[in-house]
């Protein structure tokens, strides 16, 4: 299960459930459901980021691995107002001239703490959160069709959560628009990440409806009406629904994609989500003009990206003398 709860007290808002396998809870702080953290004890720090202000830790609950992932929530105007209303507590931690740091511990219904759950964790899910050397990888399209492809065709990549959300069999009441055409088609709702409070870190996801395109890989000129629909669409919904134009969205696709059907990222400009690094996002207002030069493009250019020192890939790549 992957499950993303608010850790406050009271908070009945509904969190957004099961998100790798498609379904859709009610929160745990409901009466009779049982509380996802029942007896966690931790075995590691997977990982930890003071810039980002989250940990990552490695557990278990019932005898099952858990990934448990805490984030302190972003700062909000009307949070900030009601943390210094009143002569809050102040702690003087030092103060030198103009300059006076203090500790303020904020009551706990303005001391929200973002908790993303994995569980039963796999080992790749641990993995995938241990800090780890990176190796950049120039794949070139024989490079892709000889060991990536085979690769990827070899793996058990279950995307059962993507269809459950394009047949509404899940997360229907976060859909911000759809296009059911099953060719143009897409639908687009918020990313797990966003916890949709400010526009700030506005975060949504474009998933098309059309199957069979795992990446940028199996894009050609056919895919060039899907691809401006996205962008269009995309861009006019977004505008709205949260009054955020085009110009100022970060709009790509990841290469590696995390999961192999194609999807779209739109995400607010001022933003610094993961995976916007040169290395892996490509905008797609650049890979549409590309295809427009060569509707081939993207089978044969060679591509750069990093992986993790423990992902198979990169041994398929080593084994064959590539990296």
């Amino acid at each position: 299960m992957f499950h993303t709860i608010m850790a406050q007290p009271g908070d009945k808002r509904k969190r957004e459930d099961e998100v790798e396998n498609g379904g859709a809870g009610e929160s745990a702080t409901s009466a009779g459901a049982e509380h996802p953290l029942t007896g966690f004890k931790l075995r590691s720090v997977l990982r930890e980021s003071a810039r980002d202000k989250t940990i990552f830790l490695h557990g278990q609950v019932s005898d099952e691995d858990a990934v448990v992932i805490l984030e302190r929530a972003p700062f909000q105007e009307d949070t900030a107002c009601r943390l210094l209303a009143g002569d809050p507590a102040l702690r003087l931690q030092l103060k030198n001239d103009i300059y006076s740091v203090y500790q303020l511990s904020p009551p706990p219904q303005l001391n929200e703490v973002k908790t993303t759950i994995i569980r039963p964790a796999t080992e790749k899910h641990i993995k995938k959160y241990v800090r780890q050397e990176l190796h950049l990888i120039q794949e070139s399209g024989e490079d892709y069709r000889s060991i990536t492809l085979p690769f990827i065709q070899s793996q058990s990549f279950s995307i059962q959560w993507v269809y459950n959300i394009l047949e509404k069999k899940a997360e229907e009441d976060r859909i911000v628009h759809e296009n059911p055409d099953p060719a143009l088609g897409f639908i687009l709702l918020p990313d797990f990440k966003w916890n949709q409070k400010q526009v700030e870190d506005l975060y949504l996801i474009a998933i098309c409806h059309q199957r069979g395109i795992k990446s940028l890989r199996d894009l050609s000129g056919d895919h060039l009406p899907l691809l401006r629909n996205i962008l269009q669409e995309g861009q006019a919904a977004i505008l709205a629904r949260y009054g955020v134009p085009g110009h100022q969205l970060r709009i790509y696709l990841h290469y590696q994609p995390s999961y192999y059907h194609l999807h779209v990222h739109f995400v607010a400009l001022g933003h610094e989500a993961p995976g916007i690094t040169v290395e892996r996002a490509h905008l797609l207002s650049d890979v549409i003009q590309n295809l427009e030069l060569d509707a081939q493009y993207y089978g044969s250019r060679t591509l750069t990206y990093a992986l993790r020192a423990d992902e198979p890939l990169l041994h398929r790549f080593q084994d064959a003398g590539r990296c």
